[in-house]
């Protein structure tokens, strides 16, 4: 079953005296279960591919499937609240906020998420992702006491802890070292085949070829998927 359908996209970005064109006209199908990797030069437009996927960008043009529903025409509060539940993210550079904890840091999804869990609910998720991710113990510490690997692990957490379907990842391993960078790709690895998730990342690590099941290359506009 397709989860998202990107039919006949397009997406610009105007400056005040020029009109720049990233996509003319881009169909993609993403099926439940694919573990995608896109990689392209840098400017290629993978990022914004991936904001588009995952509803944080919205396309000039074209229409936007997810589980079969079209969701253009949704407000942006409508927008939002089915980013929250469908889509976990995790960010090359952590975006972790620096004067809140670990724990707090994970809870924050929680906390805009429809279903309201109680204290003790969020508690018990956000403890078994913790020790599941080898950061047990880690709870109470801040960002700045952990290593890149232990806050890209953070990083993942937060991503799950609403238990989204799809999870997208920009450049997970591109600030770390390749000890890490194994690491984070097995966790996430294994988050795919556990649960079935969706999964696509886009980066310029050669490796996660090793990883996913499908490989696109996005170049001057244009999508190739490699066979």
């Amino acid at each position: 079953m397709n989860l998202i359908e990107l039919n006949k996209i397009k997406k610009t970005y105007r400056g005040r005296n020029i009109e720049s064109v990233v996509f003319q006209s881009l169909n993609l199908t993403i099926k439940k279960g694919d573990f995608i990797a896109f990689y392209g030069r840098s400017g290629s437009g993978k990022s914004t591919l991936l904001n588009m996927i995952g509803l944080v960008d919205r396309p000039t043009s074209g229409n936007i499937n997810l589980e079969g529903n079209k969701i253009n025409a949704l407000s942006d509060d409508e927008y939002a609240f089915i980013r929250n539940k469908y889509v976990g993210f995790i960010f090359q550079d952590f975006k972790l906020i620096e004067d809140m904890t670990i724990y707090e840091n994970v809870e924050v999804p929680m906390l805009f998420a429809k279903e309201k869990l109680s204290n003790i609910e969020r508690k018990t998720r956000i403890s078994k992702l913790l020790k599941e991710l080898g950061l047990e113990g880690k709870d109470k510490a801040f960002p700045d006491e952990l290593s890149g690997g232990q806050k890209q692990r953070v990083a993942i957490a937060r991503a799950l802890v609403n238990q989204p379907k799809l999870l997208l990842a920009d450049e997970p391993t591109g600030n770390l070292d390749k000890t890490s960078a194994d690491d984070v790709m097995k966790m996430i690895t294994q988050i795919h085949k556990e649960n079935e998730t969706t999964v696509v990342i886009a980066t310029h690590d050669p490796q996660i070829k090793d990883y996913v099941n499908r490989v696109i290359y996005v170049d001057e506009g244009s999508l190739r998927e490699e066979e």
